[in-house]
């Protein structure tokens, strides 16, 4: 089996997309955030201390997509065409479900940048909440489906 983030000697490297060809890609992801009631109360409410819990968390997923690179080291940088952030509140079972969608035109798909997005959107969350209760719990971050590339359709659970 070859490695494609290893040279010949072992050391990493960043694969070479030179040579393929420019797709639509698209990815989203979803993860969740368990929430005391009382922080599930407070976002409502919209009465959580640091602010606004969505409109911050929306625009930091977004921000941690188009940074992926950055910090994820063998990821390209890519041109991203669009990135969304959206929020399902589950209020029974005190939970919020984020969902992040990535598009770009290029060589090398975006499915880190939006498990990035997820991620980060649910941090975001977490840290604007801590001040109420940190007994919150982020969970099942995950792909959910891609298009685009060589290997064509992802679909969870397909």
């Amino acid at each position: 089996m070859e490695f494609t983030h290893l040279d010949k000697q072992g050391k990493a490297k960043m694969v070479d997309v030179g040579d393929k060809n420019i797709t639509t890609r698209t990815a989203f992801a979803t993860g969740k955030i368990i929430l005391p009631v009382k922080i599930m109360k407070a976002i409502l409410d919209n009465s959580v201390p640091k602010g606004d819990v969505f409109s911050v968390a929306r625009v930091a997923g977004i921000m941690g997509a188009k940074n992926t690179s950055s910090m994820i080291p063998m990821c390209h940088p890519l041109l991203i065409n669009s990135c969304s952030v959206d929020f399902n509140i589950d209020e029974k079972n005190s939970l919020i479900k984020v969902k992040c969608t990535v598009n770009v035109d290029g060589k090398t798909g975006v499915e880190m940048e939006a498990l990035t997005g997820v991620s980060v959107a649910l941090l975001t969350i977490y840290d604007m909440c801590k001040g109420i209760d940190k007994g919150m719990v982020i969970t099942d971050i995950l792909l959910e489906k891609k298009t685009g590339g060589k290997s064509g359709i992802y679909e969870r659970g397909k």
